[in-house]
């Protein structure tokens, strides 16, 4: 049920960014950014829209990409217009897949801790399925980012007691206290709203960092219970199947969201960047393996780590 779900979610983003210009007479259609004056061209540099954050760099000589043009799935011939829609189908997607498993958590259809990773892998990669239908500023960074930014303040105001949600605790917390929705849950959010305001479509450090938190922490937790008879020794509470299991997924997760970008000319294939990926996903699964981000939290370590090296590989 769960695997159909997340098909019919992936196939919905999907279609939305790559197909939606099947007719001349459709008002979908793709849409170029026009090219860059000489000045821009210059630079790969992705300025945040927050204010008082310096330039980013997100990209080094060796993994420059050509920007001039990249393909959008406009859903309007207004930018604006086109970001407020691609918000709200964005937006519904997300809230339906937490919807649904929201509804898989009250009816146990999944045992609690399964239910919670199947959130944990599927949220952030279905969500940045949806990318493409935003523009490729400012606007469409910070109109994307609200979406899981939403869900920071929810996680804050169910974690603190100032409402009641009871399915949302027992589908993302370890043991349905609703107080742990102010640990690893909001540190997940905040994570996935930091990387898509900052980082965006063109940097592979954004990608490093969502599909190893998501793909590959999650999965490491899935594959580890069921498989990790052989723990790791300096810490019984993590496996080497679990540890290969984050790695491997993460790196394939990386890759594949690689190709998937570059489709729309957000960036350029490389073995440069897969040698990239592979080297911030092993750095990330032995992280996770460490005693210390059991005493703290792997939504937490794993994203720093992702950060960091990711920073000085790409």
């Amino acid at each position: 049920m769960a695997d159909g779900f997340f098909l019919l979610c992936a196939t919905s983003c999907t279609s939305s960014t790559l197909l939606l210009s099947g007719s001349t007479g459709s008002r979908f259609h793709f849409s170029s950014a026009p090219p860059p004056p000489p000045s821009a061209a210059r630079s790969d540099s992705y300025d945040p829209f927050l204010l008082g954050l310096p330039s980013l760099s997100i990209s080094s000589a060796k993994f420059r990409r050509n920007l001039s043009s990249p393909k959008a799935a406009m859903l309007s011939g207004s930018p604006l217009v086109s970001d407020m829609c691609a918000t709200v189908l964005s937006g519904g997607i997300a809230l339906s897949l937490l919807q649904f498993f929201n509804e898989t958590a009250k009816r146990g259809l999944f045992d609690q801790k399964l239910n919670r990773k199947l959130v944990h892998v599927s949220v952030g990669l279905v969500f940045m399925l949806c990318w493409p239908m935003f523009s490729h500023g400012h606007q469409g960074a910070f109109l994307a980012a609200l979406i899981p930014g939403v869900n920071i303040i929810h996680m804050l105001i169910v974690g603190l007691g100032i409402i009641k949600d009871e399915a949302t605790a027992k589908s993302m917390s370890r043991f349905g206290d609703y107080r742990e929705l102010l640990k690893g849950p909001l540190y997940y959010a905040t994570t996935i709203t930091l990387a898509c305001a900052i980082y965006w479509k063109t940097s592979p450090v954004g990608i490093a960092v969502i599909c190893n938190l998501c793909a590959g922490d999650g999965l490491a937790d899935i594959v580890g219970r069921r498989y990790g008879h052989h723990k790791i020794p300096y810490n019984k509470n993590k496996s080497f199947m679990g540890s290969a299991a984050m790695a491997t997924t993460g790196f394939l997760a990386c890759v594949g969201y690689m190709y998937y970008f570059a489709l729309f000319g957000y960036m350029q294939n490389s073995w440069e960047m897969i040698r990239g990926f592979f080297m911030v996903s092993l750095a990330s699964a032995l992280v996770e393996s460490l005693p210390v981000s059991t005493e703290l939290d792997d939504n937490l370590t794993v994203p720093l780590t992702s950060f960091l090296v990711g920073s000085l590989v790409f």
